[in-house]
């Protein structure tokens, strides 16, 4: 079974973090050892694990990115938010965190964040939960 939850975001580049929202799940639906599989079905956002203590982690991935993908290049496509697009290939739309004692495993600084970059918008996420 898929479980599937929202995410309102409100700016046009930002890192929602979800952690407790999967951790919640994983309780909810009492998976004490597996994976947890998380997705979201979009085109213009993406998921990534990184730190969750130090906000202005966050700040610089998104001023990097901007950086790095030009808002001002010729892009071909017409609904301007190409650079969106690519962002959201470079962050990937699926992450795995193994599940054991019933917690996710991150890491003591790690938070599972979904990746706005076309925003603000509401988004679906998909967690799978895999006993195993």
């Amino acid at each position: 079974m898929v479980h599937k939850f929202k995410v309102k975001t409100s700016a046009k580049a930002e890192m929602a973090d979800i952690t407790r929202e999967v951790h919640a799940l994983v309780g909810e639906h009492g998976l004490e050892s597996g994976v947890c599989h998380v997705f979201v079905p979009h085109t213009t956002c993406g998921l990534a694990i990184n730190e969750n203590a130090d906000p202005d982690v966050k700040r610089d991935i998104i001023a990097n990115l901007d950086k790095t993908i030009s808002e001002d290049f010729p892009y071909r496509h017409a609904e301007g938010n190409s650079p969106a697009h690519i962002k959201a290939v470079l962050v990937g739309p699926s992450l795995t965190v193994f599940v054991e004692g019933g917690a996710l495993q991150l890491g003591t600084w790690q938070g599972i964040y979904l990746c706005e970059y076309d925003g603000p918008r509401s988004r679906e996420v998909w967690v799978k939960l895999v006993k195993g």
